[in-house]
Order: structure tokens, then sequence, then C-alpha cells
């Protein structure tokens, strides 16, 4: 009975039914309702009164994935979300369908595509389902008995290899002597059978429904590809197609064949992460035809294998992502930290969809230690839009923690729920939570996350005589990938962390027990951590028998546990050890510029990430410090874990950051090290901060802009100087 209470408090909390009156009924096909990789087609002929031109919004749901037409034009490119919200309940699209409207007969077709199979990004409902419901003040548009459906039968199930187990996403077949043609168009009739419905919004297995945190993709329409390259075989020719960059792309084919020819389609990242991802396959009809598989994949190069016999009229691709604009700059006199950010925002990019995921390719999952880099890489890349990714992901991790309090990632998840005790400490704790309310002074997520961060930390996690942690090996026992991994030292860190964000979170919700509890906490922990893991001249557990771990020190300095005194004998262990992944390498450039050693800082990101930042053939950050088996966790190479030094660039170089949430006030602080120039614009709720260093000796010479509603603060001779909302320059010393 605890673990039915407990959910049902989370998703009365965290995912009501949205306040409207549903009257629209879920709907299905009379067959095919829970076959893995099933598309099926829905239709609707509706006669409208003349329309005034206000937005009319059609509410959406599913169980997968959907394509909408109106009247023969494309209305979205791949609606819906990965389930769900929390275990049991379904995310539903808000779309303005009014543009696509005309008085008198029109024509809605909907293409739906259901998984039907769990993944490390999707809980399966178990049951294929339509829900479509319109409301306005002249008319009503509802899904019910009335509406068409039949399954596509052109689509149909591939071969081996398939998709690795983490994916729900399926190969995709499609056979066009099977098509059904012109079901889409305005005042199509299709003999399909009439709809099966299910019941009202609410009803199982899709249960509540959420409305869709963030926006609907980004189409960058049908392109050119940079270059197509022809090698020519005995029986089938394959064509090498290059993208501009690692994005994610729907390859598009026209060409004139026979009957029964079939193209395969895959990209150059189809064996990424080192297990086989997506691919698609062509079955062609007889003449001229045109063809864009639906479901995306991701790489530098789309290949299609073509049998002799096809006549290739155009083969092109369409891009899709995450709609945001990448408002955030930095550049600098320093070329390599120039293309090292530009991987960094590409590698942010690939990852951005459903959610933040740790790769798009091997298993697409939201990985709560990636996306702790992530959100914090976003609020110096993106615009506003971006922030919500990060919200939704907030909201999900709290919403499927687990009956006996435990956090666990990835999530949402139908196939993998596991605990990885460090990663779940730094989601909830100061870089996680904390920093998305600080830098983009949203609060409104506090009071719905607050008691299960509290019952994490408080009742799942244990500390000692000592108020030091105990630690816990989860499901997962991951610190980092790689060795050396002194486990005790950076759990330590990561709870104190946690009790630092926790503690500003029981301010803000003035929960006066709770603040002298977590300060207590962390009062003895600040008294215990030195005597038990100081040597003299590094930091160790006492039982720790490897080679001193950096990410250890790093974090030790990042937490406060470190003082000054102490930032000379760490600084030396930072010179020689280089145990982290470009995962935790993140925290220790961190800890080099907080001691105020900038040009060791940037010196070390240089060598360590040369292989990533001058590989000519690949746009993106790799998940470890090599490829394929000189990575870590199968070597994908596309991780935006490694894209920290985005994030230190900007906060710590340029110096600029928030010092009161939202950046409502904010420092210009530049640590240049050894750099003579850089420009920066960082993205707020307020407006743009731009700002241009130039250093010359020990002076720096800083132009900048304030938004309007905003302060700045400058350090000069050791006083903080303020500036208003306009354009200002002063010079400082370093």
């Amino acid at each position: 009975m605890k673990f039915i209470y407990l959910f049902l408090a989370i998703f009365l909390a965290l995912s009501p039914m949205n306040a409207k009156d549903w009257k629209a009924l879920w709907i299905t096909s009379d067959r095919c309702q829970s076959i893995t990789n099933s598309w099926i087609c829905y239709q609707k002929n509706v006669e409208l009164p003349a329309l005034d031109g206000s937005p009319v919004y059609a509410d959406i749901a599913v169980d997968s994935k959907y394509w909408m037409w109106i009247n023969g034009e494309m209305v979205v490119f791949e609606g819906g979300l990965k389930r769900g919200p929390n275990p049991t309940d379904t995310y539903y699209d808000r779309v303005d369908i009014g543009p696509y409207l005309t008085e008198g007969k029109n024509s809605i077709a909907i293409l739906l595509w259901y998984f039907g199979k769990d993944g490390f990004s999707h809980n399966s409902s178990g049951r294929s389902g339509l829900l479509f419901d319109c409301q306005t003040d002249k008319f009503q548009i509802l899904s019910d008995a009335s509406w068409k459906c039949k399954p596509y039968e052109a689509y149909e199930q591939t071969g081996a290899p398939y998709p690795n187990w983490r994916l729900p996403e399926s190969n995709i077949r499609f056979d066009a002597r099977k098509e059904y043609v012109g079901w889409t168009e305005k005042g199509a009739n299709p003999s399909f059978h009439r709809a099966v419905p299910l019941g009202e919004a609410g009803i199982a297995p899709w249960n509540n429904l959420v409305e869709r945190p963030i926006p609907l993709w980004k189409d960058f329409g049908i392109q050119d590809y940079v270059s197509i390259e022809k090698h020519e075989g005995a029986e089938v020719d394959t064509f090498y197609c290059k993208l501009p960059y690692n994005c994610q792309a729907n390859p598009y084919l026209d060409v004139v064949a026979p009957a029964g020819m079939e193209i395969k389609i895959q990209t150059d990242h189809f064996m990424g992460g080192s297990e086989p991802n997506v691919r698609a396959e062509y079955v062609t009809k007889k003449g001229q035809q045109a063809y864009e598989s639906l479901g995306w994949m991701n790489g530098h190069t789309m290949i299609y294998q073509i049998p002799k016999g096809v006549e290739v009229n155009a083969l092109k691709y369409r891009e899709t992502g995450y709609n945001t604009e990448f408002t955030g700059t930095f550049t600098c006199n320093d070329d390599f930290l120039n293309r090292l950010r530009e991987k960094a925002v590409r590698t942010l990019y690939v990852t951005m969809r459903d959610t933040y995921m740790d790769c798009p390719d091997r298993e697409r999952s939201q990985w709560w230690g990636d996306e702790v880099n992530e959100l914090g890489e976003t609020f110096y890349a993106t615009d506003l839009r971006g922030h919500q990714l990060a919200y939704k992901g907030i909201l999900e991790l709290i919403a499927w923690q687990r009956y006996d309090g435990v956090i666990f990632s990835p999530c949402p998840s139908g196939s993998r729920r596991e605990e990885l005790p460090a990663q779940m400490l730094a989601s909830v704790g100061y870089y996680g939570f904390y920093t998305f309310y600080k830098y983009s002074g949203n609060d409104s997520f506090i009071p719905k996350v607050y008691d299960g961060m509290k019952r994490y930390l408080h009742e799942v996690w244990k500390t000692d005589a000592d108020g030091l942690v105990i630690t816990r090996h989860g499901d997962w026992s991951w610190g980092d990938w790689g060795k050396n991994i002194d486990l005790d030292l950076l759990l330590n860190s990561w709870y104190y962390l946690a009790l630092k964000g926790e503690l500003e979170f029981a301010r803000i919700l003035n929960k006066t027990d709770d603040i002298q509890l977590i300060e207590g906490m962390m009062s003895r922990m600040e008294a215990a951590f030195n005597k038990r893991f100081w040597t003299g001249k590094e930091y160790r557990s006492p039982n720790y028998k490897g080679e001193t771990d950096d990410r250890g020190q790093a974090l030790a300095v990042l937490a406060g546990f470190a003082n000054p005194e102490q930032y000379p004998l760490v600084l030396e262990v930072l010179k020689k050890e280089r145990h982290a992944s470009p995962y935790m390498e993140k925290y220790v450039g961190e800890a080099l510029f907080v001691m105020g050693y900038p040009e060791v800082a940037l010196q070390r990101t240089r060598e360590r990430f040369a292989d990533m930042v001058n590989y000519p053939d690949c746009t993106t950050l790799w998940e470890g410090w090599g490829i394929g088996k000189a990575g870590f966790g199968g070597g994908s190479v596309n991780h935006a874990w490694s894209g920290g030094t985005l994030t230190l660039l900007s906060q710590y170089v340029a110096g600029i950051a928030p010092t009161e949430p939202g950046f409502k006030e904010f420092q210009i602080r530049p640590q240049m090290g050894d750099l003579t120039s850089a420009q920066v614009t960082v993205d707020t709720r307020y407006g743009l901060i731009k700002a241009d260093l130039q250093r010359k000796g020990k002076k720096v010479r800083i132009s900048f802009e304030v938004p309007e509603g905003t302060t700045a603060w400058v350090m000069k001779d050791g006083k903080r100087l303020k500036f208003e909302a306009g354009k200002h320059k002063v010079t400082v010393s370093e």
C-alpha cells in the first residue's frame, strides 16, 4: 500500500490531467493494436464555418509518434513525445491548426507510429491509440467512431540486424507497391475501416494527459547533401552522401525503378557506440517515385545501397531537431578553443530531442549525469527555449522516483531503472537542480521536487558518526569511466554539494526545521572531511589504494572543503594525474579556475581534448578520449557530457555568471589565462549580455552591455563596481 500511495501522491502533484474538458475518445484500429513497429493511418473529413484567423488548437496524444496533414499540407512532422512524464501517464501536443483550415470541407490525415516496445528512453503503454481533441466556440473536431483508420500495410518488418535492445525504435521498411496513394490529400475518401472507440481521456493504458512542455521540432526542410560519392558494385551501387555535420536526419530519395527493387539506407553511425542502431529499407514500385523515411537517424554520412537498374534522380535529406537558437556565443584568439566550443555546441544540439540524450545513436536516453553537464551548457549556448528541456527532465526525474525513495536514471525508461548514486547526487544538487534555478530564474519546480529530493537525501542516504556519507553502491556503482576512482571521496563531495542545493531550496520554501537540519549536517561534514581525507599533500580515502584521483581533488575544491593554503598542493596533483573521463574533466577544469589557475586549466584542456578537436572527420565530441575500443562505454562519438568546456569558457574565462537567479544580477570577473581577447554573449530572461574582453599584460579592458532590468558587478582594485542597464567600459586587473 505504501508503494501505491507514494505514486498516487507523485502523480497528482506532478502529472495532473489538463484542466480542459476533454470530449474526444481514444480510438484505434480494429487490428494491429499492440504489434511492435505498427503504422496506422487515421483520416477524417469535416465541414467548417468561416474562420476569423484566431488560433485553433488541437490537443493530440499518441503512443508513440505521429505525422499530420491537413488538406494535403504537412502540419506536424513527427509529433508526440516518448512516454512518459511518469511511469503511467502520457504527453500530448497542443498544435495550432488554424492556418491550415478553410471554410467548407477539410481533410485531416494522421499517420501513427507505435513503437510497441520499451527502451532506455520510452515506456510503452502496450497499445496503440490516437486522441484528437479540437474545441472552439464555433465547431468541434473530436476523435470518435466517425474517423476512418487502417494499418498501413506498406510498412513492414526488416530482417536482422535489428536495433540494439536499448532503443524502442525499430528499423523502418516501406514497400511502395502497397502504398496508399492520395489518402492525405484534401477531399480524400480512402477505403479505410471505421475506427474503434476505446474510451474517454484518462483511461488506461495512457492514463492522465500532460501537456508537452517543450516546443515541436524545428524542421529545416528537404536539403541537398554537401557531396555525393558513388561507389559502383557488381549488383549494387553505394552512395555516400555527406551531411554538413552530425545531425538528426531523415533520408529522402527520388528514383525511377522497376517494381520490387530493395534500397537499403543507414548512416555511418549505424554501429555508433558499438552496437546496431536504426536503419531503413525501401522496396520500389514501378516508375518514378519519391520517398522519405520518417524515422530519424544521425551521423555524418547517409549511405544508400541502390540496386543496378534503379535510376537515381535525387538523394536528399531532411534535418529536424529541438526548436531553439544558439544565441549564446564565445570566441577568442585561440583557434583550438573556438573549434572545441563549436564541436561542443554541435554535440549538444544532436543530443537534444525528446530529452537530453547521452547519445543520439546507441540509446537516446536521459542519463542524468549527462544531463547535469548538458543543462549547464544550455545556459551559455541556447535561447530560453533550450531551458524547457531541462525543466522537463527535472520533473521527470522526481516523478519516476521509486517506492523506496531511490531516484534512478535513465528516465523515462521501460527497460532500465537503476540508481547510479554518484550521478543522482549530482542531479538533485548544486550542479543539477540548483543550477537550473540559479541560471533560469524559474522557481516553479522547486515545490514540486523538494519532498522527493529530501526523501532521497535523508532517507535513502545515511551518514556515520562523524557526519560523513556511508558509501552506497546502488544498482550500478559508477563514479566515472576509467580507472583510479576514489568513490568514497567522490560521494562525500557530491553529497555535500547536494545538501548545498537543498539548503537553498529549503530557504526559498521557508522550511525552518529543514534549514536547521541541513546546516547542521553541512557543518559536521566540513569539520570531518579534511580530517579523514586530507593526507597533507592530497585528498585520498583511507582504504583507497589506487593512483590519486584527479576527480576527487576537483570535487573537494568545488565543494569548498579545500582552503587556499591547500590549493598549491592540489594544483600539483592535477598537473600530474589524468584519470577523469571527458564527463568529469569539466569539474577538474572548473576546480583549476576556482583556485585561480586559468592558464593551467586552459593548457590541460588543450592537451586532453587535442585528439577530439583535431580529428577531421567528426563534428562532435566523443564519449571517451578515443573512438571505439579506445573510448569508454562503447565509444560513441557524440556525447554532450564532453562539452563542459563550453560552460567554463563563458562562466570563468569571460567570467559571466549570475549572482541573483536568472541573471537579475550578474558578475563579470574574467580569468583569461594566456588568452588576449574574447567575445561572449549570454542569453537571459532579460535579454542578451554582451562583452568584449581585451587583455594586455595583467590588464583586461571590458566593453559590455547590461540588459534592461539587470545589474552587473565588476571587481576593480578590490572593489565591486555596480553597472546598470546600458553600454559600459572598464579596465580591471586579473
